[in-house]
């Protein structure tokens, strides 16, 4: 009997209509377009305005045009698995706000958080479901509305961050397309240089808090950009390597778009040209959870049933993971 792998049968995703460019950045802080394009490769993000709106509502439009894509209703879902930095409230899981938004009344769900590796880590977890049998349809949903946590006052991280979400629908194949291998990695002594200080059960939120703008995301870029270009590199590499794959087998990188710089390390270290790199963000900055999806969502049409997709992120934490995937349609 064929193995069952998990596939990716419908992609979609959506970003906010408002455009934050890198001169109104200039109006902002103390930098420019120059130096944004040459150290990160962005050119502009999308933020999500407008009161009372959240990380759920950046995947609802995201999701409903999935379904519609694949032909199916809400109901049919068996599982939502929301990765994200930026839930809508510390609780209930967005993934549950989001089921009860679409009317996904079948399904059960969690919030998954890994930083910027979030989504990566997302899919692998969704295959297990898949491959075991025990659901059918697995939504994957990585989105983050990174404004919310963003200093605009803080030159090191506005200029990165913007906001977005993508959704991947998980199915079984036995045709050998789908996931067919994952290398996910850990290391709590990166704490210290990426994170959010205040909000969490260590520091809840008070008036000091609050004046000292610790509710947002800080980051030693630095240190960060080291270990990145690194281990997002290496793992990429070693999932290849694993599964015997050279350069000439992988049709696709589908890499986290968090530095341009690092995303050109990646591709080097896996010997692919830069033909067969998946980039999009000098329009949408670093969507956190919501890069890789996005990505997938604008290549779609350029995939190719059995094409070699490796997939790579590193984040906050830190994380950082790689996924070998065979596309399905």
């Amino acid at each position: 009997m064929s193995k069952i792998h998990a596939a990716i049968t419908a992609v979609h995703g959506y970003v906010p209509d408002y455009v934050l460019t890198n001169q109104e950045l200039e109006t902002l802080v103390d930098t420019n377009d120059e130096w944004i394009t040459s150290r990160t490769g962005i050119k502009e993000r999308r933020i999500l305005k407008g009161e009372g709106l959240g990380t759920s509502d950046l995947a609802v439009p995201a999701v409903q045009a999935l379904l519609k894509k694949r032909g199916i209703g809400a109901d049919e879902l068996d599982l939502i698995i929301f990765c994200t930095t930026t839930p809508d409230m510390v609780f209930p899981a967005t993934a549950n706000i989001l089921a009860n938004k679409i009317g996904a009344k079948n399904a059960w769900g969690y919030d998954l958080s890994a930083a910027c590796s979030g989504f990566i880590f997302g899919l692998a977890t969704g295959s297990q479901f898949i491959e075991s049998g025990k659901h059918k349809k697995v939504l994957v949903v990585g989105g983050d509305k990174m404004s919310s946590i963003t200093n605009y006052q803080d030159r090191a991280t506005c200029i990165i961050f913007g906001d977005g979400c993508g959704a991947v629908l998980l199915e079984p194949n036995d045709e050998g397309n789908g996931i067919i291998d994952s290398i996910l990695k850990s290391d709590g002594s990166g704490v210290s240089y990426l994170h959010q200080k205040a909000g969490g059960s260590v520091r809840p939120a008070s008036h000091e808090t609050v004046d000292n703008r610790e509710h947002f995301a800080y980051q030693e870029g630095q240190a960060v950009f080291k270990f990145a270009v690194t281990n997002m590199a290496d793992v990429a590499h070693e999932v290849m390597e694993r599964n015997g794959l050279t350069s000439d087998d992988v049709a696709w990188l589908v890499p986290h778009q968090a530095n341009k710089r690092i995303i050109d390390a990646t591709a080097r270290r896996t010997g692919l040209s830069d033909d067969k790199v998946i980039i999009n963000i000098e329009r949408y900055g670093n969507t956190t959870n919501g890069t890789i999806p996005l990505c997938l969502w604008e290549w779609e049409s350029k995939f190719k049933k059995g094409d070699t997709l490796i997939l790579a992120a590193f984040g906050g934490g830190f994380t950082w993971g790689s996924i070998y995937l065979k596309w399905a349609y």
